[in-house]
């Protein structure tokens, strides 16, 4: 198994096709969870976002390498770009903003990408459970105490002075 996997790492071309095939895993979990709850960023959106970032840091690296400059310059900008792509997920509607989640799920993804490219495998995987973990578990969290909240406000909205009205 470790001369198989020696070879796709000294093998440039199928290295980065192991990289792209784990960044588009990874993007697709997210994205299900995404899809699943009917959120406007998906399964695409994520696969892109987590393929793109990992693609911006293998250039990065060989670019560094082969121009001897410096592999954190482009990190940066991937850090950047997503953030443009997070500003543009979040809404103002009816004094709510909305969209939070969503934004903070294509930023993660870059540093998934961002991890992946760099050929920290097992780290992306476990980035990517706690993700699907807190994507999914937590929202089903939020909604008991929200409609815990809800109940709590319409208690709250009653005249209990024992002024009537």
């Amino acid at each position: 198994m470790q001369e198989i996997w020696n070879f796709i790492q000294e093998s440039s071309p199928l290295f980065f096709i192991f990289k792209a095939l784990a960044a588009i895993f990874v993007g697709f979990l997210i994205g299900m969870e995404r899809e699943w709850s009917g959120k406007p960023a998906g399964i695409r959106t994520n696969i892109m976002v987590v393929l793109g970032a990992t693609i911006f840091t293998i250039i990065s690296f060989e670019m560094a390498k082969t121009y001897n400059s410096d592999a954190t310059r482009i990190a940066s900008n991937i850090v950047t770009g997503i953030g443009f792509l997070g500003a543009g997920a979040i809404l103002h509607a009816r004094g709510a903003v909305m969209g939070l989640t969503t934004a903070a799920t294509l930023w993660v993804n870059g540093a998934l990408g961002m991890l992946i490219g760099y050929g920290k495998f097992i780290e992306s995987g476990i980035a990517t459970i706690f993700i699907v973990v807190i994507l999914y578990g937590l929202r089903r969290f939020e909604q008991k105490v929200n409609l815990h909240n809800l109940a709590e406000e319409e208690n709250d909205t009653t005249d209990n002075s024992g002024l009537g009205g």
